[in-house]
């Protein structure tokens, strides 16, 4: 992933710490840690690394056997195949067919949602969307919605309307790449925002952008 990617002989340069958690996420957790048992799910971007051959996935193992071997590792995975490809129902539920009890897909809204139309006019491509990730059934989790880094806090508007357009019965999660959505006067207005539409947003740890 080149997003947020600095020179090696940069990395002296570069604060690792942990900046301090918003007045907003402390008060989310006060307020669901006290009610609800914590579950962590670990998961990569994808599971077809031939180079895991040997290592994760036994001698010999066959491609079309790839995602089986892996989700016997792992409890989730980003679906960033959703992104470069609008996915069919017929396919996904082929993929959910391949997994276990318990396990869960996170797919990413397909770039011709976000990334071309940029929210705009996508209700076409969002419906398909929705019901080509329908195949996952019960392994559907949480939809990764990631916005470009050159969608500015400008077009605020242009993303609250689409994220309560959706279906309420989703989860939502935002990954905002934009320095701007990072400074005070446009921090509290996108947050608060999702806060109330019920839908979260990605923690991006990345070398050259600490702020999100």
């Amino acid at each position: 992933m080149d997003f947020g990617k600095v020179e090696t002989e940069d990395l002296s340069k570069i604060d690792f710490a942990l900046p301090p958690d918003p007045e907003g996420t402390t008060r989310l957790l006060k307020k669901h840690t006290s009610k609800t048992k914590t579950k962590i799910f670990v998961g990569c971007a994808k599971w077809g690394r031939k180079d895991w051959v040997g290592k994760i996935y036994p001698q010999k193992t066959k491609e079309a056997d790839f995602l089986s071997h892996y989700a016997t590792h792992f409890s989730c995975i980003e679906l960033n195949a959703t992104f470069y490809r609008m996915p069919t129902e017929k396919q996904t539920s082929v993929w959910a067919g391949k997994v276990g009890k318990g396990f869960f897909f996170a797919p990413k809204f397909t770039q011709s949602i976000t990334h071309f139309k940029r929210l705009k006019g996508a209700e076409e491509a969002t419906t398909a969307f929705l019901k080509g990730i329908s195949g996952l059934g019960e392994h559907l989790g949480p939809l990764f919605l990631q916005l470009p880094p050159n969608f500015p806090p400008k077009n605020f508007e242009v993303l609250r309307d689409y994220v309560k357009s959706l279906p309420k019965d989703i989860h939502i999660f935002v990954e905002l790449r934009h320095p701007g959505w990072f400074e005070k006067e446009s921090f509290d207005t996108v947050f608060d925002m999702l806060e109330e539409a019920k839908a979260g947003a990605i923690i991006t740890d990345a070398t050259g952008r600490r702020d999100c």
